[in-house]
C-alpha cells in the first residue's frame, strides 16, 4: 500500500513539473488605454480640445525578452484612438531597455518634444504582495500595490511562470512578469492580450544609440528647472500641483 501510494504521488509530481513550463523568453502585446481627458485641465483651452479627442487614448506595446533582458516600445494606434499628433508623439519615441543581470536601463524619453536618453541603474519600488489573483492572457497572476516617486501607488498583477522580473515602461521588482498594470494618477491602464513564447525578436533588444545620456536625478533636476514657471498660473494651486505631478510621472516612468 505505501509503495503504491508513493507511486501516485512521484507520478502526480511529474506531470506538476511537466505542466509548469517556466517562460524565459517571450514577446508578450499590451493594450494601453489612458483617459487623456481626465488628466487634462478645464480651463477653456483644454475644453476646445477635448471636443476633438476620444475619450481613450488606445495603445499597443510590445514587451520582448530574453538572456535576463528587456525593450519595452511602441508598436501601433488603435483606429478608435482620436487625438492631436503632439500627445501621440512621446508614445511613438519612447523605448525602455533593461539588463536585468547588470542592474541597469536606458529610456529614451521624448519629453517636451526632445528625445533625452536616461542611462542609470534600475530603479527600486516598493511592494507589497496581495492574496489577490486574476488571470490575464492565459496565465495566473497575483496581485501586488507598488509606490514610486514617493507617493504614487500603481497596482500591478504579475505571474511568476515567467521569469523575468519585469514590466511596461520602467516597473519592474516583483517575483514574475507584470501582466496587468494601473496607474491611478495616471488615469493609465496596461493589459497583456497575448504572450508568444515562440516569437522572441532577440536583435530588438538593445539600448538606442545615443550621444549623450542623462541619469534620473540630473535630468530630472534639468526639467524641473525648465518648467518651473508653467504650473503657476491661476488661482488654482491644487490643480497646478496635479498637473506638475502627471507631467513629471508620466515623463519618468
Amino acid at each position: 500500500m505505501k509503495k503504491l501510494l508513493f507511486y501516485i504521488t512521484a507520478v502526480l509530481f511529474a506531470h506538476t513539473v511537466v505542466a509548469q513550463q517556466f517562460v524565459d523568453s517571450a514577446t508578450i502585446e499590451y493594450e494601453v488605454n489612458t483617459n487623456v481627458k481626465k488628466t487634462m485641465s478645464n480651463d477653456s483651452w483644454n475644453d476646445s480640445m477635448k471636443e476633438n479627442m476620444s475619450d481613450l487614448k488606445t495603445s499597443y506595446f510590445v514587451y520582448t525578452f530574453a538572456d535576463n533582458k528587456s525593450i519595452f516600445k511602441f508598436d501601433r494606434w488603435s483606429p478608435k484612438t482620436k487625438m492631436p499628433k503632439y500627445q501621440k508623439e512621446s508614445d511613438e519615441e519612447s523605448s525602455w531597455y533593461f539588463d536585468f543581470t547588470q542592474g541597469t536601463m536606458q529610456m529614451q524619453k521624448q519629453i517636451v518634444g526632445t528625445n533625452f536618453v536616461i542611462a542609470d541603474s534600475i530603479p527600486k519600488i516598493q511592494w507589497k504582495i496581495t492574496n489577490e489573483n486574476r488571470e490575464i492572457a492565459g496565465y495566473n497572476c497575483r496581485k501586488a500595490v507598488g509606490k514610486i516617486m514617493d507617493d504614487v501607488y500603481i497596482f500591478a498583477f504579475y505571474s511568476d511562470d515567467i521569469t523575468i522580473s519585469g514590466g511596461p515602461c520602467s516597473i519592474n521588482g516583483l517575483p514574475g512578469m507584470i501582466l496587468g498594470l494601473t496607474i491611478p494618477q495616471l488615469y493609465t491602464s496596461y493589459i497583456a492580450t497575448k504572450v508568444d513564447v515562440s516569437n522572441t525578436a532577440k536583435t530588438e533588444i538593445k539600448p538606442v544609440s545615443a550621444k549623450k545620456t542623462y541619469d534620473l536625478i540630473g535630468l530630472k533636476t534639468l526639467i524641473e528647472e525648465r518648467t518651473k514657471d508653467w504650473y503657476s498660473y491661476g488661482d488654482d494651486k491644487e490643480e497646478n500641483k496635479r498637473q506638475k505631478n502627471i507631467f513629471l510621472l508620466s515623463s519618468f516612468l
